[in-house]
């Protein structure tokens, strides 16, 4: 059976008192110990006990009390300090990562491959292989999505070809159609058409005309037929025609 919580108390039986208070004592100073190993910590323990002094400093009590009555006395001061402690050890990680970055792009670049061993030049080749790689892969990538939208556009531009391609037919069509309506029309109109002699309809011979009654006949200068004869031609020249 598993040992029961025990009862925070103080143990009146002076023998079980001192026992327990050596069991725990050893226990503190092995746990502080262990603290300032594992986790790189300053730890000063100290225990008083029937006169007695039972201590322990990770970096000397001495050492450890001072920096404790600095940090409570000086407080602004002391967070000065920590802070600027604080951004120095920031700006020397990021100085110190500038260089690497600055070291390796050199390396890929091809410069200051002198101290580097056989096992760096090898990790900088596949490096570069990669790179290479990813490059080429996205390369390809690209041309296949330039060659989709210019096969998308080839089809577009097709369909715009050939629905301009039936408009024209369809233009023409009725195109043909009112060219054979107008050669019809201009076939209908010359049947009616007048000769080319007759440029007025008026213009035309009106054949024998029967005349009744006297018609007053003038005889013209110089003629030698005699007016007698004159009449009676002009009289009887209606009856013959």
């Amino acid at each position: 059976m598993g040992r029961g919580r025990v009862e925070l108390k103080r143990i009146e039986n002076k023998i079980n008192r001192q026992v327990t208070f050596s069991k725990r004592r050893n226990g503190l100073l092995k746990k502080a110990y262990e603290l300032s190993v594992l986790c790189d910590a300053e730890v000063a323990l100290i225990i008083f006990s029937r006169g007695k002094v039972y201590e322990f400093g990770s970096a000397g009590i001495t050492k450890t009390l001072e920096r404790y009555q600095r940090c409570c006395f000086t407080p602004q001061d002391n967070s000065i300090e920590r802070e600027t402690q604080s951004w120095y050890q920031e700006v020397t990680k990021l100085k110190a990562k500038y260089e690497s970055l600055q070291r390796t792009q050199r390396h890929l670049l091809g410069e200051d491959l002198g101290p580097l061993s056989v096992k760096e030049l090898q990790n900088l080749e596949k490096q570069l292989e990669g790179a290479l790689a990813l490059a080429r892969q996205r390369k390809t990538q690209i041309m296949f999505e330039q060659m989709e939208d210019l096969r998308k556009k080839e089809c577009h531009l097709g369909e715009l070809n050939k629905q301009l391609k039936y408009k024209l037919e369809a233009e023409g069509q009725s195109l043909a159609i009112q060219d054979l309506w107008n050669s019809d029309a201009a076939d209908g109109n010359s049947n009616f058409a007048l000769h080319p002699s007759q440029s007025n309809p008026l213009d035309c011979d009106p054949g024998p005309v029967l005349q009744i009654g006297y018609h007053h006949f003038v005889q013209a200068e110089g003629s030698s037929v005699p007016r007698s004869m004159a009449i009676e031609t002009n009289f009887m020249q209606g009856w013959i025609l």
